[in-house]
């Protein structure tokens, strides 16, 4: 007899029922008629260990890893790309059938074909990216808009010595700015790029100012709970070009899906209403 068994993948993480991950991978699963399953896990810390190595042994191809699991997972890996390298993180693993562990970092891949299929005039080399924040998100933000060729990546963030850690990482074309003087730092940026939890459901706003953003700027946020957030109203008000959160979401799922279920999916409104749903 032969191992006729479905693939099997699914989403780690402690808590996990925030995740909507397992709601767009059936999305896809439903619409390709393919036979697979995507599942929740939630692995309590102590746990963690313990519970990736048994996966593969239960018929796992791979998961993805989210709060608080992305660097936890890294001890645990035989092997990673350099995108994920690169950025310090990984939320996509995948078992290898001779027992090893190949971590990757997709977030950044999925922010930019957010802006691609969002926006399919803008462009990396039109001018300067200000990126606010300096947490994961925004490591694997300024990884890929590097490169798809930004020439400079203004970095601001409330503690400034976080910041230095993006020149040390990421080289000369980082340009350090203080929090308090984002407004000029805004002047001739190409790309404005929110990636901090500020404007999210039960967070402080993001009280950043726009006016002296250029016309022909193209504003950004990774936060789409609110879908539209209040920075990115203040955007559209100022008739700046704007691109929301959860296109990134959708297409970072997209390599994963490939690599597990053989069939490279799209990201199409239907999925978004499906996630919108929730």
């Amino acid at each position: 007899m032969t191992d006729t068994s479905p693939p099997l993948a699914g989403v780690v993480g402690w808590p996990i029922h925030h995740s909507r991950s397992p709601m767009l991978h059936a999305y896809w699963l439903k619409k390709y008629a393919l036979t697979g399953y995507y599942v929740p896990i939630g692995l309590k810390p102590q746990d963690f260990e313990n519970g990736i190595r048994a996966l593969p042994k239960l018929g796992f191809k791979g998961v993805n890893l989210t709060i608080p699991y992305k660097e936890t997972i890294l001890p645990l890996l035989d092997n990673v790309t350099d995108r994920a390298a690169l950025i310090g993180a990984v939320n996509m693993v995948t078992f290898r059938d001779n027992g090893s562990i190949i971590g990757d970092n997709t977030d950044g891949y999925g922010f930019i074909q957010n802006l691609k299929q969002s926006q399919p005039d803008w462009k990396a080399n039109a001018g300067p990216a200000l990126v606010l924040g300096a947490g994961g998100a925004a490591r694997a933000i300024v990884s890929a808009l590097l490169s798809e060729g930004v020439p400079e990546i203004r970095i601001s963030n409330r503690t400034k010595q976080r910041c230095e850690v993006f020149r040390e990482q990421f080289g000369g074309r980082i340009t350090i700015t203080d929090w308090n003087s984002t407004a000029d730092a805004m002047k001739e940026a190409a790309t404005i790029v929110n990636t901090t939890s500020l404007g999210m459901v039960g967070k402080p706003e993001n009280s950043i100012s726009l006016d002296t953003a250029p016309a022909s700027a193209l504003v950004t946020d990774i936060v789409y709970t609110p879908l539209e957030t209040d920075f990115l109203a203040r955007a559209r008000k100022r008739e700046l070009t704007t691109v929301d959160g959860l296109g990134m979401l959708l297409h970072q799922a997209v390599p994963a899906f490939e690599h597990w279920f053989d069939i490279r999916p799209e990201v199409d409104p239907g999925l978004r209403e499906i996630v919108l749903s929730a």
